[in-house]
């Protein structure tokens, strides 16, 4: 469009020129060899806009017939050219599709029209074709020598990458990952895996070095990036606890300013300022993740915050936190284990009820029963008080990969991926309970016949006598064996009609310390129901 009204402007300005001339008449007189040559002035600067025009296509042809060898070879590369991409393009959109006999076919035609070092992707088509036909080893080789090629590098370290975790070679696939990682930190697999490795060796700083590089190119969110640094602070708290209680002060604040709501990092930084005699600053991490999160060992830690204490002020503070956050189970059974330890046992008693009723699980009902060993020493209500705990539902713990460890830890111990482990409760018990009532006898049912015979306390009978003795005779069960000689159907049919039937067996008395079944559970039985562990 630029070029239109550009060339517009150049006729419009050269009719202007010559009605300007037209206007103007004169006339131009040229003395050349002794000839005088007069014409119009419009007709000279016709003449001359011809002779330029002239000159200008002479230019032109002269120019196109020294370049036409140039245009006509280079007219046939670019027709080859097109044809290499074109099978390019095919063959990557085979080898995606999962045709190796396609791919290495497109590959070799690419090859043979387009030079492997002007177009880098033909090395890439070369060695997907050898993975989909199963040539690992040729595939290996030929990411390896990408790497010589500084364009080509990443790639050949991302394919070396993938075959390492292919093989299982942990090892190498992060060394693979390491040095992708040092010279693309936003690459997220180079630098997940580099991430792995270091906090799997325990450097710490290296691994904050990496999430900060992350970080600046944005290849993380804010908060991901804080998360992270949090837990690491608060691992390379921990290493340096008894070495360096300084640093690892510092380590463990900063990783609370980041996640006031991570107990970990809460309980580092605490535990740190309680050890240098700052219970105040400690008091005031604890209730602000209390606040945040209810968390046993918070728990433990704040109401043990000043060794000397007794137990009536770690029961003053287990109230305390329970003013914090109060209709939490977790606040009740806080209370409630330091009453027990004060022998305040009607607190505890109601608030670990109050924890039930709030988050009915294991440790509560384990709770309930210490309580009552400690008052009453009822060993009938302590097994029932373990019955229920054994079917309750089971403590929070940390759990990572299917691993339930009683402390936090910054990686799985499966997987080695960082932050694995989280509060919450393990995966049910597998075993099946049968809840069933005591009265009823675990015995096989038989179907009573439509006339049943009396049963006799005494068979006297010649006919069954003879039966019996003709009987092949069993071996005699050892004294104290609980087994009963079986009675045939022949027995069954010689017993006389007028016999007498037999009264029942009374039932066993119960034991004098058992309690036997709770009321309310009574009522939520039925009979032969299953319950899961």
């Amino acid at each position: 469009m630029i070029r239109i009204l550009i060339f517009l402007a150049a006729v419009f300005a050269l009719g202007l020129g010559f009605a300007w001339l037209a206007d103007r008449p004169g006339e131009m007189v040229v003395t050349f060899n002794g000839y005088q040559y007069q014409v119009s002035l419009m007709v000279a600067a016709v003449a001359i806009v011809a002779v330029v025009a002239a000159v200008m296509i002479v230019w032109w042809l002269i120019k196109s017939l020294w370049n036409s060898p140039y245009t006509i070879s280079r007219y046939f590369r670019v027709r080859r050219r097109d044809r290499g991409y074109q099978a390019l393009s095919t063959g990557m959109i085979a080898a995606g599709a999962g045709d190796g006999a396609l791919a290495r076919k497109k590959s070799k035609e690419a090859a043979k029209l387009i030079r492997s070092d002007q177009e880098p992707l033909i090395q890439l088509l070369e060695a997907q074709a050898s993975l989909l036909e199963g040539d690992h080893e040729g595939a290996r080789e030929k990411f390896e020598a990408m790497l010589d090629d500084p364009e080509m590098r990443l790639l050949g370290l991302r394919g070396l990458y993938l075959e390492a975790e292919r093989l299982g070679d942990r090892n190498a696939a992060r060394h693979y990952a390491g040095r992708a990682a040092s010279v693309a930190p936003q690459l997220a697999w180079a630098a997940e895996s580099t991430l792995e490795d270091l906090t799997g060796r325990g450097d710490w700083d290296g691994a904050l070095k990496l999430v900060e590089a992350q970080k600046s190119t944005r290849q993380i969110e804010r908060d991901a990036a804080n998360r992270r640094r949090a837990v690491l602070l608060t691992a390379k708290a921990q290493a340096l606890t008894d070495s360096d209680p300084n640093a690892a002060k510092a380590a463990a604040l900063e990783a609370n300013k980041l996640a006031p709501d991570f107990a970990p990092a809460a309980v580092a930084a605490a535990n740190l300022l309680f050890k240098q005699n700052d219970v105040r600053k400690g008091s005031k991490i604890l209730e602000a993740a209390w606040k945040a999160e209810p968390h046993p060992e918070i728990a433990e830690l704040y109401t043990h915050a000043r060794p000397g204490d007794a137990v009536v002020d770690r029961l003053n503070r287990a109230k305390k936190l329970q003013e914090l956050k109060r209709n939490n189970a977790e606040s009740s059974m806080t209370v409630a284990r330091a009453a027990l330890d004060a022998q305040d046992f009607s607190t505890a008693r109601r608030e670990a009820e109050a924890a039930i009723r709030m988050d009915r699980r294991e440790g509560a009902y384990l709770l309930l029963a210490d309580i009552e060993e400690a008052e009453t020493g009822d060993q009938g209500k302590i097994r029932q008080l373990l019955s229920k705990a054994v079917r309750a539902p089971r403590d929070p713990a940390w759990v990572a990969d299917g691993v339930v460890s009683e402390r936090w830890a910054p990686v799985s111990p499966v997987s080695g991926k960082l932050d694995a482990f989280a509060w919450r409760a393990p995966m049910e018990r597998l075993g099946q309970l049968i809840d069933s009532h005591e009265d009823e006898a675990d015995v096989p049912v038989l179907a009573a016949p439509a006339k049943p015979a009396k049963e006799a306390e005494v068979i006297d009978h010649p006919a069954v006598a003879k039966t019996i003795s003709e009987a092949p005779t069993e071996p005699k069960p050892a004294v104290g064996d609980d087994q009963v000689t079986p009675v045939t159907a022949a027995a069954f049919a010689a017993i006389p009609p007028d016999a007498e039937p037999v009264e029942p067996a009374e039932e066993l008395a119960r034991l004098p310390d058992d309690p036997g079944v709770d009321p309310d559970d009574e009522a939520e039985k039925s009979p032969r129901r299953f319950r899961l562990f």
